[in-house]
């Protein structure tokens, strides 16, 4: 969050430096949640292709959001963090790993904000 005040504050000059941060950062994010896939997918006897293919897709949008002008990629970062939520909240409970989701939604929640914030911001 503090990434995201910092895109309403910080000089001119050194406005691309923190939204770069903060979307490479975010990237980052993305990608780790995408990598709970795989390894997720590596559990199982049969693994389903769709578990390995959703594992890769967030990391490979995320890449394309690092690459876009801030205002855009920043607010489809923030989205992406929405989406893996959304994926992981119908996923992780037959893996037992739904008690982490309250965690989870609040990490989220924050992490999409602050990107939301920046992208405003950018």
């Amino acid at each position: 969050m503090l990434g995201a005040l910092l895109t309403w504050l910080v000089r001119p000059d050194a406005h691309p430096y923190v939204t770069d941060a903060l979307a490479k950062y975010a990237a980052l994010i993305v990608s780790f949640l995408g990598g709970v896939h795989w390894g997720l997918g590596l559990r199982q006897r049969v693994p389903s292709p769709s578990r390995f293919a959703w594992a890769v897709l967030p990391m490979l949008l995320a890449w394309i959001a690092v690459v876009m002008p801030p205002y855009a990629g920043l607010a489809l970062l923030g989205a992406l963090l929405v989406v893996c939520y959304l994926v992981d909240r119908r996923i992780y409970p037959a893996h037992g790993l739904g008690a982490w989701l309250v965690l989870r939604f609040r990490l989220s929640a924050v992490a999409s904000l602050g990107c939301f914030i920046a992208a405003a911001g950018s």
